[in-house]
């Protein structure tokens, strides 16, 4: 299990992250969501050390990280490191080797990385070459080419197309479930809410919020969705209620006092009913809400 705890570093008199704690389980994917500047990509740097911690500690399997423990990990920056003249395929090779791997498993490893990316038959073009989704294909290929004990990824979905995504997206799910803990960070939040287990929200460098996606849902404010077929006018003056928003004959209500069979009596006093029913709030909700 890969753990931040307490995590502190400051730029100056700025804190960047402040008591940062979280835990990514072992075959788990967890999505790290926040605004810019919240402090994802610090976060990420310290976890690799690329960045000195200023307070608390990174731990891997119960004890604290070392440089042994870190060359395990797959890890993607936010600012890509290849090299953009030379050739994709001696790249990945390289890197594979520098992990450890055998020149003859690097380029196995190599090949089926390449040719599940749909760039089987630009290993020797350079990557400058490349589309920029297509680099970004090649710069995932290098996070897991050594097959990592752990995967730390920061915006590995940015200048992806669909058919990349879940390509992207059937690659980690297929690591968790060989037990590797996968922490990546995205602004795609409908898909952070559709493919993780877990979900830390971050905002002006600490944790707001974090469980699973219904765990966050379920903590959420409750509404009701009324559709009925005669004006609802009326609960804008129906005391305990909040119009929350008007979508045509849908209304979003907040009880703030009145009952859900208070509401439902008045509304079928007035008229017919085609639905009433609860609405949690989605990810992408609860986010706006929790780092306003």
């Amino acid at each position: 299990m890969l753990e931040v705890t307490h995590l502190v570093r400051r730029f100056g008199t700025k804190t960047a992250v402040d008591d940062v704690s979280f835990a990514v389980e072992p075959g788990a994917l967890t999505g790290f969501v926040g605004g810019n500047g919240a402090g994802k990509t610090t976060t990420m740097r310290m976890i690799m050390g690329v960045l000195a911690i200023h307070g608390g500690e990174v731990r891997w399997g119960g004890h604290p990280v070392t440089v042994a423990d870190r060359r395990s990990f797959g890890y993607m920056p936010e600012e890509r490191g290849l090299y953009p003249k030379q050739p994709v395929r001696d790249q990945l090779v390289y890197l594979a080797r520098l992990r450890g791997l055998s020149a003859a498993e690097g380029r196995r490893r190599t090949t089926e990385l390449l040719e599940r990316f749909g760039l089987g038959d630009r290993g020797k073009d350079k990557l400058e070459s490349l589309s920029l989704g297509n680099q970004q294909r090649v710069q995932i290929a290098a996070a897991v080419v050594a097959q990592p004990a752990a995967l730390v990824l920061d915006e590995p979905f940015s200048g992806l197309d669909p058919v990349a995504v879940d390509s992207m997206a059937d690659l980690l799910a297929e690591y968790a479930g060989q037990g590797v803990p996968v922490l990546f960070s995205s602004h795609q939040l409908d898909l952070v809410e559709r493919l993780c287990d877990r979900l830390v929200i971050l905002a002006n460098g600490r944790v707001v919020a974090q469980g699973s996606a219904a765990q966050l849902r379920e903590a959420g404010a409750l509404r009701y969705r009324l559709r009925a077929g005669t004006d609802t006018g009326w609960l804008n003056d129906f005391a305990g209620v909040g119009v929350v928003e008007r979508n045509g004959p849908a209304v979003l209500l907040e009880l703030t006092g009145a009952t859900t069979d208070q509401v439902l009596t008045e509304a079928l006093a007035r008229g017919s009913v085609q639905e009433f029913a609860e609405v949690r709030p989605s990810v992408a909700e609860i986010f706006r809400e929790v780092t306003a």
